[in-house]
């Protein structure tokens, strides 16, 4: 399946705009920015977690 594009990208955001109107489109792209920001947060936690294990077990077979 292909990349959205141009075209679908604009279609999108006309939509949102007619959806929620422009004094909620702001408010919305804040809490998604926020949500994307914690899982990327959450994301790396858990490879710096798998990171450190795989040390772990690297020193234990040496």
């Amino acid at each position: 399946m292909n990349s959205i594009g141009l075209s679908g990208l604009v279609l999108i955001l006309i939509v949102a705009l007619l959806v929620f109107g422009p004094s909620k489109l702001p408010e919305l792209g804040r809490a998604f920015g926020k949500t994307l920001r914690e899982f990327k947060n959450a994301t790396q936690g858990l490879v710096d977690d798998e990171d450190s294990d795989m040390k772990e077990k690297r020193k234990d077979v040496k």
